[in-house]
């Protein structure tokens, strides 16, 4: 088993298009790893101006991780849901990207640490149709990892044991 702790560099998005028929949109992302959820800001341009269909984050999030080399890699899997912040009304779905971790996690695992750079991926609405990109960085590191090293016999043998 190991642990480690998942940061996730989220930066901007590009060709957003939103839900509502009038007005520009208000973006933040709902970032989810396994049972955790967390929440960026939603994104405001120069003095509180709309960033629209283009916003920018630039924030950091940390999840925990519990691995072992049983685990199905697919279950390690960032997903990235874009929605519109509305006053009156329940916030808009605006599309979502997921991000597949499991050989990040496994290579974290093995060398104590893995990272994918910040990186453009596809958001898609339910219909899997295009509607913009999101662009995401991930870090994986290792608590605590058990390390062996196996030696050569005969380095071995010569040693004392006390």
């Amino acid at each position: 088993m190991s642990t480690g702790e998942l940061k996730v560099l989220l930066v901007d998005a590009t060709g957003l298009k939103g839900a509502d028929y009038v007005g520009s949109i208000s973006p933040y992302v709902v970032i989810q790893y396994n049972n955790h959820e967390l929440k960026s800001r939603t994104a405001h341009g120069f003095c509180g101006a709309d960033q629209g269909g283009d916003p920018v984050w630039n924030e950091t999030f940390a999840f925990p991780v519990s691995s072992s080399p049983v685990d199905n890699p697919i279950q390690h899997k960032l997903i990235l849901r874009i929605m519109d912040a509305d006053t009156y009304t329940e916030d808009d779905f605006i599309g979502q990207a997921t991000v597949h971790l499991g050989n990040v996690i496994a290579l974290g695992t093995e060398e104590g640490f893995a990272e994918l750079e910040p990186a453009k991926y596809r958001v898609v609405l339910e219909d899997e149709s295009y509607c913009g990109e999101i662009e995401v960085g991930v870090r994986f590191t290792t608590h605590g990892a058990l390390i062996f090293v196996k030696f050569p016999r005969k380095l071995v043998e010569g040693l004392e044991t006390s």
